[in-house]
């Protein structure tokens, strides 16, 4: 799917009553919903080999004795502009100690004028946040570090 396709759904669903749309092409999937404050589009990812939403990075390596409680990484799927939240003055979707259940959105990446919401894969705790509010990103960066509980 081209960006034009993509920009034209976005449109869609901006000038329609819609709440939500879903659209599938193949192994790509796009699913867009609208807030009511502020705005915010939210877009699935291909169900591509390596690309999720969110993409989960291996344990940290140990020194393999007493390393029960391993920690993970929520990495950025794509390349964007991280935001904490929803809105500047709408509190933070996590905060480093918060328990997170599965499903649970935790930021969002914008790319391409598109609010991809980034959701956790399990339970886990938050033990810190690695990325400054509105800072680029890239594939693959750490944006969380977590622990599964």
């Amino acid at each position: 799917m081209d960006l034009e396709k993509i920009a034209g759904l976005v449109k869609i669903i901006e000038d329609s009553s819609l709440k939500e749309f879903t659209y599938k092409e193949g192994e790509m999937k796009i699913t867009m919903s609208k807030r009511e404050h502020p705005p915010v589009v939210a877009a699935g990812l291909p169900a591509m080999p390596g690309v999720g939403l969110p993409h989960m990075a291996a344990p940290v390596p140990g020194d393999g004795e007493g390393d029960e409680d391993e920690s993970l990484f929520i990495t950025s799927p794509i390349v964007g502009t991280f935001y904490s939240a929803a809105a500047p003055d709408v509190p933070a979707f996590v905060r480093v100690g918060d328990r997170v259940k599965e499903g649970q959105t935790v930021c969002i990446l914008e790319a391409m004028k598109l609010m991809n919401e980034i959701q956790c894969e399990y339970d886990c705790e938050i033990e810190a946040v690695l990325v400054s509010n509105e800072q680029k990103v890239e594939y693959g960066q750490p944006l969380f570090r977590v622990k599964k509980i």
